[in-house]
């Protein structure tokens, strides 16, 4: 129930916000090559106006953009090979199960079927969705614009650094964990906080394309627990993870 009005109130504060109108793309965007359309599964798009829900990211010449670039140089100068290594490993395993670090032996897909089927469904939410978000907001990557940045992971062409992909999918799976075993809540948000930072590891996202992903996650999330769907394939990757690790999976 804490997850749930926390996620409320987060919507809430977001959309009274972020009312200011549909973002208008930089002049520099190149155009974001199209994608396959995917159907959102929990989520009905017609009703959560999610380009409403953020603000425009800093622009390229803003002070803010400039700092971000900073710390991002910042960051580079300080990550070590164990650092760059990690970051690989998040970036290769963009699903629930980056959280096995929390859950210890036995949290996988073959162990957990019901659970992967949510953590899939909750991934398709962030395509689906998330998508738009990028298309509509056409943020150039910061190497993109820096290229004295040396990033470490997948480069892309497009212009499709906000909000952050991985950002979204991790903060979703990981409020959706937070549901299912509350107990565990702050090694989950943390290890989503973490799985988020990695992406600045790799010097292909801005600070504020995290933000952003955060807020996005809030909104879906928030509209995820109000429908029948989601409350069902949860109860049974409850029961599903009660059977496997006990006690620590009941809902409080």
């Amino acid at each position: 129930m804490r997850m749930i009005r926390e996620c409320s109130l987060c919507l809430f504060l977001v959309f009274c916000t972020g009312l200011r109108g549909y973002p208008q793309n930089p002049a520099t965007s190149a155009p974001v090559a199209p994608k396959p359309t995917r159907t959102a599964y929990y989520v009905d798009p017609t009703v959560l106006h999610l380009e409403l829900l953020l603000p425009e990211p800093p622009a390229l010449d803003s002070p803010i953009n400039k700092a971000e670039l900073l710390e991002l140089h910042r960051i580079e100068q300080a990550r070590t090979p164990d650092d760059v290594a990690r970051a690989k490993e998040d970036e290769a395993e963009e699903d629930i199960f980056a959280f096995k670090t929390v859950f210890g032996a036995g949290f996988d897909m073959q162990t957990l079927p019901l659970t992967a089927a949510l953590g899939a469904h909750v991934k398709n939410e962030q395509s689906a969705l998330g998508s738009q978000l990028k298309l509509a907001f056409q943020r150039p990557r910061p190497y993109q614009t820096d290229p004295t940045l040396h990033p470490v992971c997948a480069l892309k062409a497009t212009h499709d650094s906000y909000p952050s992909g991985h950002g979204m999918t991790g903060y979703l799976e990981a409020f959706t964990l937070a549901e299912l075993v509350p107990e565990k809540r702050s090694q989950i948000l943390a290890r989503a906080d973490d799985f988020a930072h990695n992406r600045l590891v790799c010097g292909v996202h801005y600070p504020s394309d995290i933000e952003a992903s955060r807020r996005f996650a809030y909104a879906v999330f928030g509209y995820m627990l109000a429908t029948p769907r989601f409350q069902r394939d949860l109860a049974a990757a409850r029961e599903e993870l009660q059977a496997k690790f006990g006690e620590t999976a009941k809902k409080k």
